[in-house]
């Protein structure tokens, strides 16, 4: 009997979640349940992460949790929970399947069935956020090699255990050559690993360009964070709907699923569709090695689907027999324990695949030699050519300004004056001759720039590995 955390949230959670338990306990899944109280009423303590010390280590005993939507309040200081707990726990890889339900859910896309796999900890969800100057403001985007070695692998696992015939990478490496750059080769290296599952990629725009086009033309999709987001629920969405995806969140150790949905604390009472917590949950069941509960379940609720016995987001009087409440959608599945779908595909899990990851190896660092710096500076001027007179008053020994950047765009030397300027420049220095540069090269430049009252909000430090230059050039060199 494996013990498992549960959290009933907020709005609609306490019904969905009473339902999912329900439907849980008659399929006869071998789990016991630990409660703890997360969400709207802990931030309202005064908690603004809204979860307890005490909730944490329950959930990091018990290694499984199974969460309903929560409301987080409006207003500013509010963490979100989803992200925190992802990003404690180590939950790196998001697993979102969508698959039509053709004809029985209303879609476009009849033949759509993808799995969306998501990195989860880094990319712009890191949040490290500032204001530089008073018109720009900065979110930094992280990549790390062992982030995107860590989702590839496992979506080609993940591929392998499922027998899908093949992963799809969605990049935009066309223009941040570095971060999203990182990304593609190591999927394509990782790639080289799996001969027996076809390999892609795709620039993320055209991807969900043909995706929201022609679902049917993807198997399993592996992206970073924030893409990864927002396509996951445009793919739901055209699958049928938002409201009955499910999702898992896998780490080394933990792992959390839930429902892709909100909360909908203005939604009546007993009217809320339980399948996007269920499929979270059937999810988890397999996770654990409760194949058999997690099959008959699913396969349950595909027969409840193709019966017509939906919930009101679902019902249309050409294709539904019965609008039914939270509850009684509940007690149909219940009912169609033990029986398979006839007109939708039914499930087969194989509870002999395992995934099993290695633990990331670092590498041999490569030779990093520093070539130069780059100051980002607050000047309310519009010409870059007075701002390059004022920089090159603090060059210092052989070391030179080279470039002058505005929000990316080179804008000296030989900028245009078509170009539009705000307050933040990047502002290149670097060594003119085989003289190499020095950390103290970018302590005399601060120095004299302070002397000279030139306003350096942060540095950048421009770096060689084994002899090949690791930052980007301007828009425009």
């Amino acid at each position: 009997m494996r013990t498992i955390t549960i959290a009933k949230g907020d709005g609609i959670g306490p019904e969905i979640m009473d339902a999912t338990l329900k439907i849980l306990k008659a399929a006869g899944a071998q789990i016991e349940t630990e409660e703890i109280q997360v969400g709207e009423k802990v931030y309202l303590s005064g908690n603004t992460s809204g979860i307890s010390k005490e909730s944490w280590d329950i959930i990091r005993k018990n290694k499984i949790f199974l969460k309903a939507p929560i409301t987080t309040p409006q207003g500013g200081g509010y963490k979100s929970l989803n992200v925190t707990t992802r990003k404690f726990l180590g939950l790196y890889a998001n697993i979102r399947p969508c698959m039509s339900l053709h004809p029985f859910v209303t879609t476009k896309h009849p033949v759509m069935d993808i799995v969306i796999i998501r990195e989860n900890e880094e990319d712009l969800y890191g949040g490290i956020e500032h204001q530089q100057t008073d018109e720009v403001m900065q979110c930094l985007k992280l990549i790390s090699r062992p982030g995107c070695e860590k989702i590839v692998r496992y979506t080609f696992e993940y591929a392998k255990q499922y027998g899908r015939k093949k992963v799809t990478c969605f990049t935009k490496d066309n223009i941040m050559k570095q971060t999203d750059g990182l990304f593609h080769k190591v999927f394509e290296e990782i790639a080289m690993e799996y001969p027996e599952i076809e390999n892609e990629h795709w620039i993320v725009d055209i991807g969900a360009a043909k995706l929201a086009d022609t679902p049917e033309i993807f198997d399993v999709i592996v992206m970073p964070n924030l893409y990864g987001d927002i396509l996951s629920d445009v793919a739901a969405q055209i699958a049928g709907s938002v409201g009955i995806a499910g999702s898992s969140n896998i780490g080394e150790e933990c792992a959390m699923f839930e429902a892709i949905h909100g909360s909908a604390p203005r939604m009546a009472r007993d009217t809320a569709n339980p399948s996007g917590l269920l499929g979270g949950a059937v999810m988890m069941l397999n996770h654990i090695g409760e194949t058999e509960a997690a099959e008959k379940i699913q396969n349950a609720w595909l027969k409840t689907i193709e019966s017509g016995i939906h919930t009101k987001d679902l019902y249309r009087a050409e294709t539904s027999t019965k609008l039914v409440g939270t509850a009684e959608f509940a007690d149909a599945v219940i009912a169609n324990l033990g029986q398979l779908p006839t007109k939708l595909p039914p499930v087969k899990y194989d509870n002999t695949v395992v995934i099993n990851l290695p633990k990331y190896k670092r590498a041999t660092p490569k030779n990093k030699v520093l070539v130069g710096v780059d100051l980002f500076v607050d000047w309310k001027g519009l010409n870059a050519d007075e701002l390059a007179q004022m920089l090159q008053t603090i060059e210092v020994r052989d070391v030179k300004l080279t470039m002058i950047t505005n929000r990316g765009i080179k804008v000296w030397p030989e900028g245009f004056q078509e170009t539009f300027c705000t307050d933040h420049w990047r502002c290149r220095f670097k060594s003119s001759s085989a003289i190499s540069f020095s950390y103290e090269d970018i302590l005399a430049l601060m120095h004299d720039a302070l002397q000279s009252k030139i306003d350096v909000i942060k540095t950048e430090n421009l770096y060689q590995f084994d002899g090949k230059d690791a930052y980007s050039l301007g828009q425009g060199q």
